[in-house]
Parts: structure tokens; C-alpha cells; sequence
């Protein structure tokens, strides 16, 4: 296959708003927010301050998702990233961008894979049923290949009846915190600037946006979607909002039900129970049990969903001749990337295979390295899309200077912050102080320099198969409804190239 030639089967249409939106929702998985960072970043971020953290993360990435949304409709919503910064910021940033998100989001989606084997086993076992995590882990990598390999709307389906039953449970919790103390639940000490702004602000902004992964996932599905230029847009508006305000919200009851004052010291001693001990207290055993359930359903789902979006990077990248041809393959029955989804399956099987035989711990090691490597660098392309939406100018696109400049130079900035908090809490996000893990930030930069020096020698031994790249998603500017014909000068003709 041939850079910029199509797959082998046409992908089927049949995903809508509402489907989208609940696969990114399912990729944020709200409740694994809840339970593993929450307590975190109230124990050793600014404790009754983290509700306003999640807050001004939703900002953010509705202000990234302005710009976004200016790209999904210029590149047909498919493509994500690898589209978005091609769009932009050219065709070598958008290699290193795409080789960076294949990365990224493996290495997220195994980062899942242990948690959720890890959660399992260990809500199995409370319950009296002894499994390893491994086996855990087996059964649920099996469970995704399937799903995967056929139609993408059955597997919206699925994530769509697990993320309703698990907001549903912590809206029960919420609920149930609001009756028992009503306004008196909703503490303002959680907004005033000395609270938001004090000791531990960093690490709160950084487990907050670490709760996002994958939000962005809605411009992979394009060519799946019955109206992209429609649906992709605006399911990444809807699930921004719903995201962020769900999580403030209920990081706040959650601030309110603890008691101002208390937060720190009970966060500290309680960490990953102190969303069950709240469920116990407020909704009973039978709340409790609930939630454990819903953990390991809201792990499953957001595997789910990033192994999709892994997947349709993996197929874009072989589309255009970056990644081996037979990963661009869709099944001409299903229209799913089967190939590339089996190969995704077997990546995170030997992982589970390699950490097992080293005798690592699932969540402490596997867990915390793959999904901290994976979340930043998901952080770094969504800055890098950010920039790319105020780029769009040099090519004569029609911006008014607030959607086209101001709002994405805003979320740019918070998302630069952001990568800069991650890299310099690193050890706080995965749990290591030295040795390999500490170094993995450097994967990002190696992998994005080799995509870039790719790009660049392809453009001087093989000029036609560099025009090529990203082509199927970024069109001629003249075919464009919202251009101006760029002028023809040596600069333009350059840009063009």
C-alpha cells in the first residue's frame, strides 16, 4: 500500500454523536478518576482545592477543543492528531505527531490492561473468587480482541451501557452526599484562590488533566460517523463539558462529605478506599459492592476505548506508508481495522507475559509506567494541536481572532504547564524515584525526532510519496469553504510543500 491509498475496505458509517461521545467518555473512565487519582491529589495536592483543579483542566480543554473542532472539520473528523498537525504545523511535525501517538496510546491502553487486571483480581477476591491478575488480565484482553475486530458501533454500544451504569452509581453517591448535608456539601473553601492556588497545586493540575486521556479520541472516527463534519465537533464539545464538570462536581461532594479541614489526613490514610469507605457510609454495603463493580467495569470500558483509538492511528500511519501496510486493512464485512486491533491485542499480551515473568507488580509498575509514559504524551500532541489551530492563519483560513488565535493560545499555554508538571512530577505520577522509569519521558522526544528526520528524508529522496502524506485528510486549501486563495509567494509555495 502506497502512501495516501486507501484500505483495502471502506469503514462503515454507523456511529452518531451520542456513540462518540460515550467512548470518550469511557476512555476518561470516570470512576477509575474518582477512585486512583482523586485521594491522590487530595493527599498530596491542595486537598480541598483539587475541585477547582478539575475545573480549570475542563477550561482548558474546551478552549482546546475550539480549535479542535476547526480542524475535525477541515480534515473530514478522521485522522486525529496525525491530521490535526499536518493541518497546521506541516507534514514533518505531523510523522513525529502520529509516530507519537501509536506510542502513546499503546503504552496507555497497557498501562489499562494492568490496572484493570490488577482491580479485578482483587475485587474477585473480596468477594471469595481467587483469580490472578494475569488470568484477569487474559480474559479481558479477549474480551476487547473481539470486540475490536467487529463493528465499531457494537463496541460503542457496550461502553455506552457501562458508562451509564457507572455514572450512574457515583450520581447515586453524590445524591446521597447532598441529601445527608445539603448546601453545606458544597463547600466554598473548594474555590476561594488561597485554596485553589496553594501548596500542591501542581500535582493537582497534573492528576486533574491526567483524567482526561483520550478525550480527544473523537476525531479518529470520521470516516465511521454519519456526518462527521457534524458529529466529531460536537461530541468533543459535549464530552469536554461533561467531563470536567462531572469531575468537579463530584471531587467536590466528595471535599464536602470528608469535612473541609479533614481532607489531607483522611485522603492520606484511606487513598484508593476512600471512595468505597464513602460508598459504604453513604449508600451501604450494597453501594459499596457497587462501586467495586463499577471499577472494573470503568477499566474494561476505557481499555475498550483506547484500544479503538490505538488502533485507527495504527491504520492511519500504515495508510500513508509510515507503518506496515497490513496494519491499514479493514475487515470487508465488519470495516474495522482487524489487523491492526490483533496486533494491538498481542502488544499488550506480551506485556502482561514480560512483567509477570519479572515478577513487577501490575499497578505499581506496569500500571503507573505505561499509563504515566502514554498520558504524556497524549498531553504533548493535544498542546502541539493547539498551536497548529493558531498556525492555520499562514494559510489564509478565515478565523476570527478569538476562535482562530485567542482561545487556542489559551488552552496551548495550559496544556504547555501541564507538560512541563507531568515531566517534573513524573516521579509522583508513576511511583519511582530513579532508574529507567524516571528516564521514559525521553521516549516521547526520541520517537517524535525520529518521526520528524523520517518526514524530512522522505521529502528529499521521495518528493511524491512526502506530498502524499496526510493527503487523504488534508485537501487542496482552494477546495476549502473556509480559505482565502493564499497568495503566490516563494513562502506559500514552500508551505504548500
Amino acid at each position: 500500500m502506497t502512501a495516501g491509498s486507501p484500505s483495502s475496505s471502506a469503514p462503515t458509517r454507523t456511529l452518531t454523536t451520542s456513540h462518540i461521545v460515550f467512548m470518550i467518555v469511557a476512555a476518561a473512565a470516570p470512576l477509575s478518576a474518582m477512585v486512583g487519582t482523586v485521594p491522590l491529589a487530595f493527599a498530596i495536592g491542595t486537598a480541598e482545592g483539587v475541585p477547582a483543579a478539575f475545573l480549570f483542566a475542563g477550561v482548558t480543554l474546551v478552549c482546546f477543543s475550539v480549535g479542535y473542532a476547526i480542524s475535525a472539520r477541515r480534515t473530514g473528523g478522521s485522522g486525529g492528531f496525525y491530521a490535526s498537525i499536518a493541518d497546521g504545523l506541516g507534514r514533518p511535525a505531523a510523522v513525529g505527531s502520529g509516530w507519537t501517538a501509536v506510542v502513546s496510546y499503546n503504552c496507555a491502553t497497557i498501562g489499562l490492561v494492568g490496572a484493570s487486571g490488577y482491580f479485578t483480581s482483587l475485587v474477585l477476591s473480596g468477594h471469595g473468587v481467587h483469580l490472578s491478575w494475569e488470568w484477569c488480565s487474559a480474559i479481558g484482553l479477549a474480551l476487547i480482541g473481539v470486540l475490536g475486530y467487529r463493528d465499531i458501533a457494537l463496541s460503542a454500544r457496550v461502553l455506552a451501557v457501562l458508562m451509564i451504569a457507572e455514572i450512574g452509581v457515583l450520581a447515586a453517591l453524590d445524591v446521597a452526599v447532598l441529601a445527608r448535608h445539603g448546601l453545606h456539601a458544597l463547600p466554598a473553601t473548594s474555590f476561594s484562590w488561597h485554596v485553589a492556588t496553594g501548596p500542591g497545586v501542581g500535582v493537582s493540575l497534573m492528576f486533574a488533566f491526567v483524567s482526561f486521556i483520550g478525550f480527544e479520541s473523537a476525531a479518529l472516527y470520521g470516516k465511521e460517523t454519519r456526518n462527521p463534519h457534524r458529529s466529531v465537533p460536537r461530541a468533543t464539545y459535549v464530552a469536554a463539558v461533561l467531563i470536567s464538570g462531572f469531575y468537579a462536581l463530584t471531587s467536590w461532594l466528595a471535599v464536602g462529605a470528608i469535612g473541609p479541614g479533614q481532607v489531607r489526613e483522611t485522603a492520606g490514610k484511606q487513598l484508593g478506599d476512600l471512595f468505597f469507605n464513602l460508598g459504604d457510609d453513604y449508600l451501604g454495603a450494597a453501594g459499596s459492592t457497587a462501586l467495586e463493580i463499577m471499577l472494573c467495569s470503568s477499566l474494561f470500558a476505557a481499555t475498550l476505548a483506547l484500544h479503538s483509538a490505538a488502533n485507527r492511528y495504527a491504520q492511519v500511519m500504515a495508510d500513508d506508508g509510515l507503518l506496515p501496510a497490513f496494519l491499514g486493512r479493514l475487515h470487508p464485512r465488519f470495516g474495522s481495522p482487524h489487523l491492526a486491533g490483533l496486533v494491538q491485542v498481542a502488544v499488550c499480551a506480551a506485556a502482561v507475559v514480560a512483567f509477570a515473568a519479572g515478577g513487577l507488580d501490575p499497578y505499581a509498575n506496569m500500571t503507573t509506567s505505561m499509563l504515566g509514559l502514554g498520558t504524556l504524551g497524549i498531553v504533548v500532541l493535544q498542546a502541539l494541536s493547539a498551536l497548529s489551530a493558531v498556525a492555520l492563519r499562514r494559510k489564509g483560513v478565515r478565523l476570527g481572532w478569538w476562535r482562530g488565535t485567542l482561545v487556542p493560545l489559551l488552552s496551548f499555554a495550559g496544556l504547555a504547564v501541564t507538560v512541563r508538571l507531568v515531566v517534573g512530577n513524573f516521579d509522583v505520577l508513576t511511583g519511582a524515584t530513579g532508574g529507567v522509569v524516571a528516564r521514559l519521558p525521553w521516549v516521547i522526544v526520541i520517537v517524535a525526532g525520529l518521526g520528524v528526520l523520517w518526514a524530512l528524508r522522505l521529502r528529499a529522496v521521495s518528493p511524491e510519496r512526502y506530498r502524499a502524506l496526510a493527503s487523504s485528510h488534508v485537501a487542496a486549501e482552494t477546495d476549502r469553504p473556509d480559505t482565502v486563495a493564499p497568495a503566490r509567494t516563494p513562502a506559500a509555495i514552500s508551505e504548500r510543500t
